[in-house]
């Protein structure tokens, strides 16, 4: 592999005996210093970019991946509340709620199972969706804890999202400000020599 920046003497040129040179960036022949240095400069600050915006996908599969884990759990409490509250047994069965399966479906997409009775009344075109008692408890918990661990999760990656913008805006910046005394360096050697 070519190295990214080749120094290659001018021939004949010298400044005050200084021995002067041009340099290859990225294959380019013919560039100066501040070529050079600009290109060096950035790399990091251009890698730091594309590591972050793998980051921001992460964070924003995991934002989705909460609200819909997030929308099943307020279809889980809904079903909870119409459980009957005197007497209760493990057995008991909710009201017929549609809204189950999107919940169940949506569970499913992370690996959290919700148990629900799903079926339709052909004959009458009606679609029952319940669960019992155990099962929506079941179901809830594990829930709660795939949000949980969602969560946490988020919270590194949002940690670690803002370290990167950190870093790449720092990086940004000295690679701003060496490009700039290089250039200013330059201005003034030539302003010296003239």
């Amino acid at each position: 592999m070519a190295n990214m920046i080749e120094q290659n003497p001018i021939a004949g040129a010298s400044v005050y005996g200084v021995e002067q040179y041009s340099y290859t960036v990225n294959g380019v022949a013919g560039k100066d210093y501040a070529a050079a240095l600009s290109a060096a400069s950035f790399k990091e600050a251009v890698a730091i970019e594309q590591a972050l915006s793998a980051y921001s996908e992460v964070v924003r599969q995991r934002m989705r991946k909460l609200d819909d884990l997030g929308t099943a759990m307020a279809i889980l409490n809904e079903a909870y509340a119409t459980l009957k509250t005197k007497e209760q047994e493990s057995g008991d069965t909710t009201a017929n709620m549609v809204s189950l399966a999107t919940a169940r479906d949506k569970a499913a997409l992370y690996g959290v199972t919700i148990n629900i009775t799903d079926y339709t009344i052909q004959d009458l075109g009606i679609r029952m969706c319940y669960t019992t008692r155990r099962n929506l408890m079941n179901a809830q918990n594990a829930v709660q804890y795939a949000i949980d661990k969602e969560d946490n999760e988020l919270k590194q990656d949002t940690v670690s999202l803002n370290s990167y913008v950190s870093k790449r805006d720092n990086s940004f910046s000295t690679a701003s400000k060496l490009v700039r005394k290089a250039l200013d360096a330059a201005s003034s050697t030539i302003g010296n020599i003239g």
